[in-house]
């Protein structure tokens, strides 16, 4: 058990820029603005897109162009990648464009880094090509990275400009001890994908603190999980309006994926048992309900967990409801 107040939490926004049955990606990406302005307002750390493809239900594929348009319409909370799929790309490519976003806005960029694709098999043959097993090399890939951002790179023969000599606070994501494991290595903070992937949670930030070596970056570990967050003004509203996030993920399970639908009375119309045995374990990191009961769960996680953050996740049909969601999980946390 951990000792620590809800009130000791810092809290921030995970954006997949998840598109709406009925909504245009346009109205998305005007949406998520709104949410990152409320958001700023109401206290939250940062804000971060995750780089995905292929996905119906998901616009935040280009994360560096999504990062800009919400950090040049915000002036205080971070922004950030949750992350960006290395392997996709050339360290360099990512150096130059993350110092593009740190010189344009100043201590307020994040760069988290994964190694899976961030869609399916296909799809990341087509990003990647002949660099196809590029995952293997993520930790070569996370050093080179950091070459590129250190001021001592200044003579080298291939430089990131922008990017060099700019203190970009780098994160390592994960689902698994992979990531856990070179966090660790490195002293980097930690953020883990609790909210589609809890398995190997526990054992990951364990796994994590216990290897941890300081680092110029970090002199002690740091914890970020990510969690599914629907709230409301009582427990039913709340378990209403979580029945498009339950059909979302029943759209991963069943590979039928498509835009985020409205609520329904009854789940039992949509899916069967097998199906919802499958989504409720990748929703077991869920918080749904009013105030009250998501002071008591959360109280009950930070005390299980003892992470430093809390990053929020809310896949809401209604933009109103979910701009409330946010509102309400700030109070409750202040």
């Amino acid at each position: 058990m951990y000792s620590k107040e809800l009130s000791d939490l810092s809290y921030s926004v995970l954006d997949l820029a998840t598109v709406v049955a009925g909504q245009t990606i346009q109205g998305t990406y005007h949406n998520s603005l709104e949410i990152a302005q409320q958001a700023e307002k109401s206290g939250y750390t940062r804000y971060w897109f995750a780089e995905h493809h292929n996905m119906a239900n998901v616009a935040s594929s280009a994360t560096a162009v999504l990062i800009g348009y919400v950090a040049g319409g915000t002036k205080t909370i971070r922004v950030g990648s949750g992350g960006i799929m290395l392997p996709n790309h050339a360290p360099l490519i990512i150096a130059e464009q993350f110092g593009t976003l740190a010189s344009l806005y100043p201590n307020r960029i994040d760069l988290g880094l994964g190694r899976a694709p961030g869609t399916d098999q296909v799809t990341a043959m087509a990003i990647r090509g002949e660099n196809f097993h590029a995952s293997h090399y993520f930790p070569e890939d996370v050093q080179s990275l950091q070459n590129f951002f250190s001021a001592d790179n200044y003579d080298a023969k291939v430089r990131a400009i922008p990017g060099e000599g700019i203190d970009i606070p780098i994160w390592i994501l994960g689902s698994s001890t992979d990531s856990a494991r070179l966090a660790a290595a490195k002293g980097l903070p930690y953020a883990f994908a609790s909210h589609f992937a809890p398995t190997y949670f526990l054992e990951a930030i364990e796994l994590y603190r216990r290897n941890f070596k300081p680092s110029e970056h970090l002199k002690e570990p740091y914890v970020m999980a990510c969690v599914n967050v629907v709230m409301a003004d009582t427990d039913e509203e709340a378990e209403y309006l979580s029945t498009s996030v339950k059909q979302l993920f029943m759209g991963i399970v069943t590979g039928k994926r498509k835009p985020l639908q409205p609520p329904v009375h009854d789940m039992r119309t949509v899916w069967n048992d097998i199906e919802k045995e499958a989504v409720m374990q990748m929703l077991a990191y869920s918080f749904i309900g009013g105030p009250e009961k998501i002071k008591r769960d959360m109280q009950a996680f930070i005390d299980k967990t003892g992470i430093n953050e809390v990053m929020a996740t809310s896949h809401i049909y209604d933009h109103k409801a979910r701009l409330k969601s946010y509102q309400l999980l700030a109070e409750a946390l202040k």
